[in-house]
């Protein structure tokens, strides 16, 4: 991964470096380094990032089941 494959990851999902590395388990300086091309970016990193984009996507199907539920009461 590039760091401007990582940037792109970041704003399309509309997270903060900060936001980012929370997820990560890692320091905002990390992110910061890999999208500045500072830092070497983990080989692992687009699999985390792929668990995240999952992850997200469930938890959005979770809230759309919770609110299909609430209307039909």
């Amino acid at each position: 991964m590039q760091p401007s494959e990582l940037i792109k990851w970041r704003k399309d999902h509309g997270l903060t470096q900060e936001q980012l590395a929370n997820l990560l388990g890692v320091t905002k300086p990390s992110i910061s380094m890999y999208e500045s091309g500072k830092r070497k970016i983990p080989a692992f990193l687009h699999l985390a990032l792929e668990c995240l984009k999952v992850r997200k996507a469930g938890e959005l199907r979770k809230r759309e089941t919770k609110k299909r539920k609430e209307a039909k009461r």
